[in-house]
């Protein structure tokens, strides 16, 4: 029941990401969440971010700001990196991932999904059918209505890495 939550992948930060891996296996666009997932929230890109952005056009990847925030966080974010953008995206629904493929010209084999929320961003993208990665957040301060969300989270990530551990048990 809880698996429908679980990404597909799971790291402790955006910025480890194997970009030049995803590249090499045929991934042509990247959907990103913004807040705590590329900066801290409500920050302007940062060197790092903006580094990351330019990297992903040299390997000939695509990219996609999908926020729920509103269009001037979004779009000013959106320039400073030079990504489409989706603002009050309504994640988890699966309107705002199929919107952000149409921009980047990609398709459910061909794009991948960064967040840092399990019931908005990797929810979201798995009911889309896309590759997710779940990124620890950069930060602990934010939202109210977010602190209480990361409490449930924590039910959630205890059973997949249990059930991580089961895995790679298994497989030997």
């Amino acid at each position: 029941m809880l698996d429908r939550f679980y990404p597909d992948e799971y790291l402790d930060s955006t910025y480890e990401i194997d970009f030049e891996q995803f590249s090499e296996t045929g991934c042509k666009g990247v959907i990103f969440d913004i807040d705590n997932t590329l900066v801290m929230h409500g920050e302007p890109a940062d060197e790092r971010a903006m580094e990351l952005f330019k990297r992903l056009k040299r390997l000939g990847m695509d990219t996609c700001l999908l926020s729920n925030n509103k269009r001037p966080r979004v779009e000013s974010f959106a320039k400073q990196v030079d990504s489409k953008f989706i603002f009050k995206a309504d994640k988890p629904s699966k309107k705002g991932y199929r919107k952000a493929m149409e921009l980047m010209g990609t398709n459910l084999t061909n794009t991948l999904f960064v967040g840092d929320q399990l019931f908005t961003d990797v929810w979201g993208a798995k009911r889309t059918g896309i590759h997710s990665i779940l990124v620890k957040p950069i930060h602990p301060k934010e939202e109210i209505q977010i602190v209480l969300k990361r409490y449930l989270e924590k039910i959630v990530l205890y059973f997949y890495k249990r059930n991580q551990r089961k895995q790679e048990v298994d497989r030997g």
